[in-house]
């Protein structure tokens, strides 16, 4: 079964629930949320009745809990040398987990950080000392580091930088990464051949640490470290080399994540972006009717 899911939204009204039921709305077989605004760091109570509910209707779809994924808010910052902030960090992320663990969820996507102005190499010893840190819990749930597109001092645009991390990471067992498509793109990396790319990863780091790929097309040329997505077949990457991302067969029983920009602002893309993705058919006029 293709694993092809969206980022969905969470709110507490509805909690999981109300995840659930959008994911399937766009025919998905996966889903990843945030457990509250991307943007901030408030959290309301999780209502155990909407988890339960939810939990059946997954079943009822098709759709496997073991393949959902949490991602956590971007203000996060495990790079930051200021202390406060680093701390701060450090408790939400616990407290982050602890949420994942109640919905029975295994993965938490993080983006690694930013150094701030302190460097590379200080910004990866902050991480490892976080996530080790992180995983002395008693949760089950793995972070995984995100593929970044190297925009300002973000760390984790580079190969070498993510195995630093994993590398100086104490259980090995809860550390794992997320492929961005377009992250990677825009970082300077050729996914035209993902084949090569696939062979560089797995020499350098290993393919078993990967859990989840970010599907995006790019606004951008190759190397431009901006970081700004496209809809599935309207950007530099283009249709035919995310379908050969999504389609490898090494990355069969990984979840594949839309994380496309919505049309005129208003509209989710995915229903559309994941029936041509099924059908392998690229429709170079399916947003004309919400364009005009």
């Amino acid at each position: 079964m293709l694993l092809i899911g969206s980022h969905v939204s969470y709110k507490n009204d509805t909690q999981l629930l109300g995840s659930v039921r959008e994911a399937i709305s766009y025919g998905s077989t996966t889903f990843m949320f945030y457990t509250g605004a991307p943007q901030n760091t408030i959290r309301s109570a999780i209502k155990n009745d909407l988890t339960t509910e939810a939990l059946k209707v997954m079943m009822d779809n098709g759709i496997s809990l073991d393949k959902v994924i949490v991602h956590a808010p971007y203000i996060i910052n495990l790079a930051n040398p200021d202390k406060e902030k680093y701390d701060f960090s450090i408790r939400f992320l616990k407290e982050e987990m602890k949420r994942c663990d109640s919905f029975g969820i295994s993965y938490m996507v993080l983006h690694p950080g930013s150094h701030v102005g302190v460097g590379v190499e200080e910004g990866i010893k902050h991480i490892v000392s976080g996530i080790n840190q992180l995983l002395e819990d008693d949760t089950k749930v793995m972070i995984l580091l995100e593929t970044m597109a190297g925009k300002g001092s973000e760390v984790g645009s580079k190969l070498e930088e993510i195995k630093e991390i994993i590398d100086g990471v104490e259980n090995k067992k809860r550390i794992g990464v997320c492929l961005d498509t377009c992250h990677l793109h825009d970082s300077g990396y050729d996914l035209t051949n993902f084949d090569s790319f696939l062979k560089e990863f797995d020499k350098k780091i290993g393919l078993s640490y990967i859990h989840c790929v970010h599907v995006n097309d790019s606004k951008n040329e190759r190397g431009s470290h901006k970081d700004r997505h496209e809809n599935i077949g309207f950007g530099h990457l283009g249709f035919d080399t995310l379908l050969k991302v999504i389609y490898h067969p090494l990355l069969e029983d990984v979840p594949k994540i839309l994380e496309t920009p919505y049309i005129n602002k208003e509209h989710p893309p995915y229903k559309e972006e994941i029936e041509m993705i099924r059908t392998k058919k690229f429709n170079e006029t399916i947003w004309d009717a919400w364009k005009n």
